[in-house]
């Protein structure tokens, strides 16, 4: 078997396929070097393609953001946690994403959460409502929203008696 040294995209290349990635939808700047990263473009040619992408508005950290909340929050039910350590892990400044997420309607987050809690205790096995609640608190927890919010929307999915018609749903 011969060994072939692994072909290196161009700067033009990869200018040409990430702006066509970045049409089709919302990418942030450092999936775009990742990318560029994986496919051998050197990093001056990186740094001029994602000056490139940037300025043409194909890459927008606010827009981004603002489209990764909103999918991973009505889409994936994640809570802010979550969604910020997602953020944080691609890089977004702080600020942007902060921002964004003080946006979120209060009244919204909280009926994402007992959607998600209501559906959930459809699933769980418990003998009491002691490790009922603690098995959803875990799940809420691991979903990224915080104890406050928690203990609130369990106390009132516990006022309910789970049946659809009593329970209200998000409107998205």
């Amino acid at each position: 078997m011969m060994f072939r040294p692994k072909k290196t995209m161009t700067e033009d290349e990869a200018r040409s396929k990430l702006s066509a990635l970045c049409a089709r939808g919302e990418y942030c700047e450092y999936d775009m070097t990742e990318k560029m990263r994986k496919w051998g473009v050197e990093p001056a040619a990186q740094m001029r393609v994602l000056d490139f992408l940037i300025e043409n508005k194909y890459v927008e950290q606010e827009r981004f953001c603002r489209s990764f909340v909103k999918d991973k929050l009505y889409f994936n039910h994640w809570g802010r946690r979550k969604i910020e350590q997602a953020l944080w892990q691609k890089r977004v400044d702080r600020r942007v994403f902060i921002e964004v997420l003080d946006e979120i309607d209060s009244k919204e987050y909280v009926l994402i959460l007992k959607d998600l809690l209501k559906s959930k205790r459809k699933s769980i096995k418990a003998d009491n409502a002691y490790e009922m609640n603690g098995k959803l608190i875990r799940f809420a927890l691991s979903r990224g929203f915080t104890m406050d919010i928690i203990r609130q929307c369990i106390h009132d999915v516990d006022q309910y008696d789970l049946t659809d018609e009593q329970l209200p749903l998000p409107s998205y």
